[in-house]
This record gives C-alpha cells, sequence and structure tokens, in this order.
C-alpha cells in the first residue's frame, strides 16, 4: 500500500517533481503586519463586488425581458444557459485576475475549504470572509442604486427555495454544488497535477469557471444556486425580504458542508494524507 501511495527510498526521501507547500499555521499573526495581506483583502472585497454587481444585473435583465407584464415570453433574454454563462464567465475572468494576489476565492465556502485544508491561516480566512460578504453588499448596492424599479420588481436577484421543493431537497442541491465547485478547486490547484500535467496549457480558473456554470445549470431551478454564502447573503441584506431571510440558513449550512466534505475527500482520500501519515509512523517505528 505504500508504494501505491508514494514510493520512499532508503533514507526517506521521496522522489517527487513537485513540492506540496508547508500546512498554514492556524494562527498567523504576523499577517497582520504585511501590507500584501491587506492587498489580498483588498482583492478580495474589489472581486465579489464586481461579481456580484454584473451576475445580479443579468439576472434582473433576463427577469424583465421575460417579464409577460411587458411583452415578454420565455425566448427572450439571456435565458437560464446565459445566466449560468454570466457566473461561470465571471468566475473565470476573476478568479484569474486575483489569483496571484489573494488566491482568487470570492466564496467564503472556497476559503472555508481551504482552511480545513490548512491552505489559509484562521485569520485570513475569517477576514476573506469578512471582505467577500462586504464586497458583495456593496456590489448588491450598486445595481439597487442604478436600476431600483427593476430591481425591486424582480426581487433582486436574492436566492430562494423555489415553490416545490423542500428544504432538504434545496440543502442537498447546495451541499452538492458545492462540494463540484471545491472539489474543482482543490484539483484545479493541486502542485501534483500541476507538476504531472504541465504539458498541458490550461489555466485554473477555467475549470473552475466551467464548475461553476454547470452547477448553475443544474441547480437554478431549484435555489436560484447559492454555492457562495456571500452571493446568497449580499442579495438578501440589500432585498431585505422575509422569503430570501427564512431560506438564508439553506445558502450557508449547505456550501459550508459541501466545502468540507470536498477537502476531505481531496485531502484525505485522493492525495492520501492520512495513509502518508500512518506510513511515515510505520517507518518511524521500524528505525
Amino acid at each position: 500500500m505504500a508504494k501505491d501511495i508514494e514510493a520512499e527510498p532508503q533514507g526517506g526521501v521521496p522522489h517527487k517533481d513537485y513540492h506540496d507547500p508547508p500546512p498554514a499555521p492556524l494562527f498567523d499573526t504576523a499577517e497582520l503586519g504585511q501590507w500584501s495581506f491587506y492587498r489580498a483583502l483588498i482583492a478580495e472585497f474589489v472581486a465579489t463586488l464586481l461579481f456580484l454587481y454584473v451576475t445580479v444585473l443579468t439576472v434582473i435583465g433576463y427577469n424583465a425581458q421575460t417579464d409577460p407584464a411587458h411583452n415578454g415570453t420565455n425566448c427572450d433574454g439571456v435565458g437560464i444557459l446565459g445566466i449560468a454563462w454570466a457566473f461561470g464567465g465571471m468566475i473565470f475572468v476573476l478568479v484569474y485576475c486575483t489569483a496571484g494576489i489573494s488566491g482568487g476565492h470570492i466564496n467564503p465556502a472556497v476559503t472555508f475549504g481551504l482552511f480545513l485544508a490548512r491552505k489559509v491561516s484562521l485569520i485570513r480566512a475569517v477576514l476573506y470572509m469578512v471582505a467577500q460578504c462586504l464586497g458583495a453588499i456593496c456590489g448588491v448596492g450598486l445595481v439597487k442604486a442604478f436600476q431600483k424599479g427593476y430591481y425591486n420588481r424582480y426581487k433582486g436577484g436574492a436566492n430562494m427555495l423555489s415553490a416545490g421543493y423542500s428544504k432538504g431537497t434545496g440543502l442537498g442541491a447546495e451541499i452538492i454544488g458545492t462540494f463540484v465547485l471545491v472539489y474543482t478547486v482543490f484539483s484545479a490547484t493541486d502542485p501534483k497535477r500541476n507538476a504531472r500535467d504541465s504539458h498541458v496549457p490550461v489555466l485554473a480558473p477555467l475549470p473552475i469557471g466551467f464548475a461553476v456554470f454547470m452547477v448553475h445549470l443544474a441547480t437554478i431551478p431549484i435555489t436560484g444556486t447559492g454555492i457562495n454564502p456571500a452571493r446568497s447573503f449580499g442579495a438578501a441584506v440589500i432585498y431585505n425580504n422575509e422569503k430570501a431571510w427564512d431560506d438564508q440558513w439553506i445558502f450557508w449550512v449547505g456550501p459550508f458542508i459541501g466545502a468540507a466534505i470536498a477537502a476531505i475527500y481531496h485531502q484525505f482520500v485522493l492525495r492520501a494524507q492520512a495513509a502518508k501519515a500512518l506510513g511515515s509512523f510505520r517507518s518511524f517505528s521500524n528505525l
């Protein structure tokens, strides 16, 4: 089994053409004194603001174009396919722009999954989530400021459980959808994969954007697709509707559970961290 995981020659030094970064410390107070840390927070804030501004405008525009009161039909506007492209495309663009600055999280669920995998410290994770939520609120606030009439009429792009679906169904959709997204994030940024497939010129933001696109196609009819607590929270704060607040827990609990499962699956099953640790312990015991 140890050979299947990673062969180690005598001396205990594995033959690897890649290097895993060391685990992030749980509390890294040194970050608070670095400008790069605050620059990353600003990047997360601005990226989430732009994400919400463009995507919520797309949702509201589609609802306006298909409104029967204005002679609209279901064939008008960008359709669900266009909405899914807007979300996936914006994630592709923004992750590409911010990956080298903040890691391009733009989503508290992604940040939570990376924290569980020891990719970011607790301080960075918490402040990233705060920046993302504030950015989302400001992004949706801009939409309402520019198009208040349309915003109020078409429910502000807020995530709510659709009629005919139970809360359990909505929660399950958010768990699975977020699992797909965070699993893709781990796979696209895995240093082992990058080293093995270095001959394939594929940008990491591309599969991440496609994951968001595909999940939206599947879950827009159920929950409007959250898989991003900041996106759901920002829209709920500005729209401030009772139904949106009643369903809000689904868009936090579901994504966080999905992110946790993805982190555990990637780290302890695919990367076999638990088995590697056991193998190292056995090697140490045999000395």
